[in-house]
């Protein structure tokens, strides 16, 4: 039985897991918390979402980022200060832009593909997170960011996704509690939300039921290769260990670009800070008032996702501040201030807030495949889509880790597609 290190216990890296397990590899997942999706898989928008596969290589996202530079609560924010790391990612990012429609075709694709995966998983391992198919609404308060969506609808539905332009009085028909004034909408019926963390949780506690060795608080230092073996070297406090594998699958969110680098490999991700609130509906009144219904407001790239029926989470923004971490209050406040307004009866007396940080290509598009040498493989860089497309990704590496090493036993009954079937 071939054996596989998977580095990395987010979202990614468990599925990943889940998938070669399935497979019959013999796999170790190796997490430098003491938990499974403790970082980026802890707290986003909790959108499953088809409906935001559009990438953001176009004109309109540089315009926007250079407007609004010099303003702490903008939905998009550049700190002014160069590197070498963020001006190379910037200068891929704008060669990417003639590829902005393949992409976003691309991207709702690969997004449709995994729902099916992810949610048999759920249903055969009986995990238990929040999931509402209730639909995704995007709203719109102008006549240009409408019609912009229309273009866009037209790529999804290259892409396959069904969506349809509703009026204001649909919208309201759709989610009652929304308040304020519109041009209109967008609304995904085929789209979901559910908690990322209770799902990646479940599926952890799953791949070791499948005989996966989950090594939790392992901080990987370094993957060496020989070109046949794949050697995983962690530190555990002042202890550092290495061990051989046939292979070992990059999963590591931002960390990716360091270990890929040193594997002679370029993954150029950038690591875009993501806010989240968890508003916390401590009375009748907030639970009432609160959205069923998942939303994404376009101008102020903000999505909701309701989380059974006590929490509601709003999440975005992107701020390309390298990997700094802190939860900044000007940052925070206008996902508060936009609850107060779109949903006046929601009490914001007690509010959570997060950070994370989103590992992204500059291409909009992750790393999912063989690096240089024969026994390593990658499955990183999804950016703001990791929840959605990461049930597709997993199986079509773990089908890429099949074809490389061979050897492994056959399917076990129910295991999902092969990237070609993808």
């Amino acid at each position: 039985m071939k054996t596989i290190a998977v580095i990395g216990g987010g979202i990614t890296g468990v599925t990943t897991a889940y998938a070669l397990a399935r497979r019959g590899f013999s796999v170790t997942l190796f997490e430098r918390h003491r938990y499974a999706a403790m970082e980026t898989s802890f707290a986003n928008g909790g959108q499953l979402s088809a409906s935001n596969a559009e990438v953001w290589t176009h004109w309109s996202t540089i315009v926007k980022g250079m407007k609004w530079m010099l303003r702490n609560d903008a939905p998009l924010l550049v700190n002014p200060r160069p590197s070498w790391h963020k001006l190379s990612w910037f200068a891929e990012f704008i060669a990417s832009i003639p590829h902005y429609r393949r992409n976003t075709i691309e991207t709702a694709r690969l997004a449709i593909a995994a729902r099916e995966h992810l949610f048999a998983w759920a249903a055969q391992e009986g995990i238990d997170f929040d999931l509402k198919r209730a639909g995704i609404l995007h709203i719109y308060r102008d006549r240009a960011g409408f019609e912009h969506a229309g273009r866009v609808s037209a790529l999804l539905a290259q892409g396959g996704l069904e969506r349809r332009a509703v009026t204001p009085q649909e919208m309201r028909a759709i989610e009652p509690t929304l308040a304020g004034s519109y041009y209109g909408g967008y609304f995904t019926e085929s789209d979901s939300t559910g908690d990322i963390h209770k799902f990646t949780s479940g599926l952890a506690a799953a791949t070791a039921r499948l005989g996966v060795r989950c090594l939790y608080g392992q901080d990987v230092r370094a993957v060496q290769t020989d070109g046949r073996h794949a050697t995983v070297t962690v530190q555990d406090g002042a202890d550092t260990a290495s061990a051989t594998f046939d292979g070992a699958v990059i999963c590591a969110g931002t960390a990716s670009r360091a270990l890929a680098a040193g594997l002679g490999d370029r993954v150029n991700i950038y690591p875009v800070k993501g806010y989240s609130i968890t508003v916390n509906l401590t009375d009748d009144a907030s639970r009432a008032a609160a959205p069923v219904v998942s939303l994404l407001d376009d101008e102020t790239k903000l999505v909701t996702s309701r989380l059974g029926d006590d929490r509601f989470r709003v999440a975005g923004t992107a701020e390309f501040n390298g990997t700094n971490r802190d939860i900044r209050a000007d940052r925070i406040r206008p996902l508060v201030d936009w609850v107060q307004q779109c949903f006046p009866g929601v009490s914001t007396r007690s509010v959570v807030p997060w950070a994370g940080l989103r590992p992204m290509m500059p291409d909009m598009l992750p790393r999912v495949g063989r690096g240089r040498a024969a026994c390593i493989f990658y499955n990183t860089g999804h950016g703001h889509l990791g929840w959605t497309l990461s049930a597709v990704t997993a199986e079509m590496v773990a089908g890429v880790v099949d074809q490389a090493l061979g050897s492994a036993p056959a399917m076990v009954p129910g295991a999902a597609l092969t990237p070609a079937q993808a």
